[in-house]
Parts: C-alpha cells; sequence; structure tokens
C-alpha cells in the first residue's frame, strides 16, 4: 500500500494539552493501519512561538523524532534543546511537552505505542 503525500489530510488543533497556538497534525497511519498496536503514527508542525503542553503518558509511550527547526523540550522537568535528526522518547508514566522555540516551522514524526 502506498499513500501519496496529496491524499493526507492534516488537523489543526489549538492550545493541545494547555499548550500555546496551534499544532498541525497529519496522520500518517490511521487507527485500522495501527492495527491496535498503537495510538498515532503522524507528522507534526508547530509554528514559531506554539508549543505542546506538559503531559503525561498512561498505558502507551511515545517518540518524537525532529525533522527541522529548533524546539525546547520539557523531559520529566529537564528542559532540552532538540534540533534536526534528534529523537526524544517517553516512557509509560513519564511526562513531556515541546515548544517551537525557533523563527521558523518545528516539524517532527510522532509514534505513540501502547505498552
Amino acid at each position: 500500500m502506498i499513500k501519496r503525500g496529496t491524499e493526507l489530510k492534516s488537523e489543526v488543533f489549538s492550545k493541545r494539552f494547555g499548550g500555546q497556538g496551534d499544532i498541525k497534525i497529519m496522520k500518517l497511519l490511521d487507527d485500522a493501519q495501527l492495527q491496535g498496536k498503537g495510538r498515532l503514527f503522524a507528522r507534526n508542525t508547530l509554528p514559531p512561538g506554539a508549543s505542546l503542553g506538559l503531559h503525561e503518558h498512561k498505558g502507551d509511550i511515545e517518540a518524537y523524532y525532529i525533522l527541522s527547526g529548533e524546539g525546547m523540550v520539557d523531559d520529566n522537568g529537564t528542559k532540552v534543546l532538540v534540533t534536526a535528526g534528534d529523537v526524544m522518547y517517553t516512557g509509560n508514566g513519564e511526562s513531556h511537552s515541546i515548544e517551537n522555540i525557533g523563527t521558523v516551522d518545528l516539524e517532527f514524526i510522532a509514534l505513540i505505542l501502547y505498552v
């Protein structure tokens, strides 16, 4: 199966998890394709100044792969700068947030899997 980029749909969410501004989420696989193993496989875009608020993962894990831009991550209370090529992992029971601190869009792949 091939899903063409022109066929993928995006949704925009405001103040996600209490964050600032909007995030655009383009699901790369839908629920049926994840086959009950995960909740999300998506390309996310945060414009400058936008953020996803701090939230905890319960019953799942999440990984971010940073494609472009510059962000500040809160990794269980520790602030860490992330840039293109970095991977962030949040385990079951852990918390994280991410904010675009740069001047261009922060783009990253997000994968959430059930544990």
